[in-house]
C-alpha cells in the first residue's frame, strides 16, 4: 500500500514538474516593440555607412512669456492619458530590446558584416537575382545571375541574420525575466523570425522579390 502511494505521488510530482516546464516556455512576445527594435538596429548599425542628408537648421525658439507659464504648469498637473502611457511603455520596451541586442558581441559582429555586404546584395536585389523569404533570409530567384562568390555571400548573410534573430529571442527572454533554455528560445524564435521577415518586406524596394507568409513570391 505504501509503495503504491509513493508511486502515485512520484507520478503526480513528475506531471506537475512537466506542467511547470511548459508554463515557463510560454513567453510574452511584444511584436510592436520587436519591430521597432529591429528598425532601430538597422538604422544605427546596418545603414551606418550610408550618406544622410544634412539636418535642417532648427528654427529659433520663441521667447517664453509669463502668460505661457501657468498653462505649462497646468498640463504638468494633468494625469496622462492611458493610451499615451501605453505607447510610451511600448517605445521604452523597444529601446530596451535594441540596447540589449547591441550589447551582444556576436550580434554587433553580424551587423558589421551585413553592412559590408549591403552594396552587393542590393545590386542582386535590383537585378531580380535574389529575394527575401518568409523567414527573412536570402534566397536565389534567378540562379543564372548568382555567381559562386555570390552564393557564398548569401550563405554568410543568412548566417548573420540568424544570429540577429536568435539574439532577439534571447533579449525577449531576458526582459521577460525568463530563464534562457533551448526550449524557451525555440518558443520565441519563429515569431522573432517572422517579425524580422516582415521588416525586410517593408524595407524592400519596388521590383524586389519577397515571399509572403503564405509562401507566395511577389515583386513589390
Amino acid at each position: 500500500m505504501t509503495r503504491s502511494v509513493l508511486k502515485w505521488s512520484a507520478t503526480g510530482l513528475c506531471g506537475l514538474l512537466a506542467a511547470c516546464a511548459i508554463i515557463t516556455v510560454n513567453v510574452y512576445f511584444p511584436e510592436k516593440a520587436v519591430k521597432e527594435a529591429y528598425k532601430s538596429l538597422d538604422e544605427m548599425l546596418l545603414k551606418k555607412g550610408e550618406e544622410k542628408p544634412a539636418a535642417e537648421p532648427k528654427p529659433a525658439e520663441e521667447p517664453k512669456g509669463e502668460e505661457a507659464r501657468p498653462q505649462s504648469r497646468l498640463f504638468e498637473q494633468l494625469p496622462r492619458v492611458s493610451l499615451v502611457s501605453e505607447a510610451w511603455a511600448a517605445e521604452n520596451y523597444a529601446d530596451d530590446l535594441a540596447v540589449e541586442l547591441s550589447s551582444m558581441p556576436d550580434v554587433l559582429k553580424a551587423y558589421d558584416e551585413m553592412s559590408s555586404r549591403l552594396p552587393r546584395l542590393r545590386a542582386l536585389f535590383d537585378a531580380g537575382a535574389i529575394g527575401v523569404n518568409s523567414q527573412g533570409l536570402i534566397e536565389a530567384r534567378d540562379k543564372g545571375k548568382v555567381a559562386p562568390p555570390d552564393e557564398a555571400l548569401i550563405k554568410a548573410e543568412n548566417a548573420s541574420r540568424k544570429v540577429v534573430v536568435t539574439g532577439m529571442a534571447k533579449a525577449i527572454l531576458k526582459l521577460n525575466k525568463q530563464k534562457e533554455s533551448r526550449a524557451a528560445i525555440n518558443q520565441v524564435l519563429p515569431k522573432a523570425a517572422a517579425t524580422y521577415a516582415e521588416i525586410k518586406r517593408e524595407e524592400a524596394k519596388p521590383g524586389w522579390w519577397v515571399q509572403l507568409q503564405n509562401g507566395r513570391w511577389v515583386q513589390k
